[in-house]
């Protein structure tokens, strides 16, 4: 955990689902301190009513908005001034904006030109304009937890939650991604390769495809082969990648 990146965390209550708050702040806290949290809806409709058992426990600080206008969303407004708000405050370095709304497009664009982090959530359905206007997209549905297997199942295994496939788009975009780094022999860094994966495309992770690293993933695949070195820095060994010829 970063501890020393500071984050504000901004919920949209209409469309993201409440059963994963919890999971949600435990991936949010890999990623720096979340210090604000708010949560932006209309408490007084009934179907909001499942949220409110889950933000005390979690300290995220219900914010009252009403829908003054029939079909216009005035909780969207209502987390764009106050990310803007925060923003001036200069009191965080990052925000995560949990929604599966396109709407926050141009809030994402214009926090990441302040300069500061920004971490999107949202379900599957969440469109690309405001996925790649995020550093990093996380997909709500690879935080769900594997429940707990009966006793008498328990040799049996449970697989990772996935919500895509490694086709053949994602192979290319690794086998290019290695090629951008690689050395005359062709080997890059792993861990270089997973961060400019990142840059490329935020939502990529290794989660999305059933596994819960980068490592795996790319063992999985015939067109990669690695190589584990030794590290004079540590215990840990070095893993380099590169692709088949």
């Amino acid at each position: 955990m970063q501890t020393d990146i500071k984050i504000a965390v901004l919920i949209d209550a209409d469309n993201v689902p409440a059963g994963q708050v919890k999971e949600m702040m435990e991936e949010i806290a890999k990623y720096g301190n979340p210090t604000i949290k708010r949560i932006y809806g209309d408490w007084t409709k009934p179907q909001l009513g499942k949220w409110k058992n889950v933000l005390l426990e979690n300290a995220i600080n219900p914010m009252q908005q009403y829908g003054y206008t029939s079909g216009k969303n005035a909780t969207d407004s209502a987390m764009i001034i106050d990310a803007m708000d925060i923003l001036y405050s200069e009191k965080v370095n990052g925000f995560c904006i949990v929604s599966s709304d396109s709407d926050f497009t141009k809030l994402a664009t214009r926090l990441r030109e302040a300069g500061m982090m920004v971490i999107g959530m949202g379900e599957k359905k969440t469109p690309d304009p405001f996925i790649v206007a995020c550093d990093k997209f996380i997909y709500l549905e690879i935080l769900q937890k594997q429940t707990e297997e009966p006793i008498d199942q328990k040799d049996k295994t449970t697989p990772a939650p996935q919500v895509d496939k490694i086709n053949a788009k994602i192979i290319r975009l690794i086998a290019a991604t290695i090629s951008d780094l690689a050395d005359d022999e062709g080997w890059a860094f792993l861990g270089d390769v997973g961060n400019l994966l990142q840059k490329k495309q935020p939502n990529f992770d290794a989660r999305n495809y059933g596994f819960q690293k980068l490592t795996p993933l790319i063992k999985s695949i015939p067109a990669f082969e690695i190589d584990h070195r030794e590290n004079i820095k540590g215990k840990t060994k070095l893993i380099y990648v590169r692709n088949k010829s």
